[in-house]
């Protein structure tokens, strides 16, 4: 990754791991940040992202952390990260950006707006349209955004200078900003993201339901991995996001099984046309999405 003009003096990162592990080393390897202290829970993790390069100094004590940042990174679990909103708000520097990378954002902007009070036009809300099913500093990678989409999500009250430092932030390790409101990103996101986790859970529960599971087991077809794939994605996270994003997803789930039962009914009537009149248009479409994923890649090379 090419060097690049150093944008912040000191960054925190509040969780080091896929994401916050990411994000701190592609800056640090494009010259993009100055000091990196990582900040997290689980001192081994810590360890490691230090062994690796992704931060420079690590502290377990997150009040720590933000003392002397420029700007704060959060990119813990969404419950967590909410939860951490009062104390960082005391004891960050007032002229400091706070953003985040939580896959939800009415509910995060929402308690931003209650912890951090006057300070809120400094908070960036964000999130990174990347991600992998490991979990961790070992599994930080820093091409990991290069190509991808951040979402922002600023309120009209959100401070201009704070937006464009995250902004270009993003951009220096490679990544495409769109800006769209909260609501749309949690609706959008909970179709495109959050319901294919849960169908993926659902499908491995399912299987495991089976009387014979063991057997069930061991005839996986490529196809059920590749589907369940994302399945293996840390709990925790995946269990704040369905409940801070509760009603978008629940409804998404809703309609999904009404799919499912017209899928159902084709089956039951043996409607041959029917069902490659079905297939067909899932295939056009599938095609189409890709072709315009590549195509937005091509645009930016």
């Amino acid at each position: 990754m090419a060097q690049e003009s150093q944008l912040v003096e000191t960054l925190a990162v509040i969780g080091v791991g896929l994401i916050g592990g990411s994000l701190a080393g592609a800056l640090k390897e494009c010259g993009g940040v100055g000091c990196v202290v990582g900040c997290g829970r689980n001192i081994d993790n810590l360890e490691m992202a230090l062994q690796h390069g992704l931060i420079d100094r690590y502290t377990r004590d997150p009040l720590e952390a933000v003392s002397e940042a420029d700007l704060v990174l959060l990119a813990t679990p969404v419950n967590a990260l909410i939860q951490s909103l009062p104390a960082l708000a005391k004891h960050a520097r007032p002229n400091a950006v706070i953003t985040d990378a939580g896959s939800v954002k009415s509910e995060v902007i929402h308690a931003a707006r209650s912890a951090l009070g006057e300070t809120f036009g400094r908070f960036v809300p964000g999130h990174p349209i990347a991600g992998r099913e490991k979990s961790g500093a070992d599994a930080a990678v820093t091409d990991l955004f290069r190509d991808r989409w951040v979402v922002l999500t600023p309120l009209a009250e959100t401070d201009p200078t704070a937006i464009e430092l995250v902004k270009q932030m993003w951009e220096q390790v490679g990544a495409r900003i769109r800006l769209m409101d909260p609501e749309s990103h949690d609706e959008i996101l909970g179709m495109t993201s959050h319901l294919p986790h849960a169908v993926a859970y659902a499908l491995v529960a399912q299987l495991a339901d089976q009387s014979r599971n063991e057997e069930y087991a061991s005839m996986t077809a490529g196809g059920f991995l590749d589907i369940t794939r994302v399945a293996s994605s840390d709990p925790a996270m995946w269990r704040d996001i369905f409940l801070h994003n509760a009603k978008p997803t629940a409804n998404l789930i809703r309609k999904h099984r009404k799919v499912l039962e017209r899928l159902e009914g084709l089956i039951r009537e043996g409607d041959a046309q029917g069902l490659q009149e079905w297939f067909e248009s899932a295939k056009a479409l599938r095609s189409s999405l890709e072709d315009t994923r590549n195509h937005q890649r091509s645009k930016v090379r």
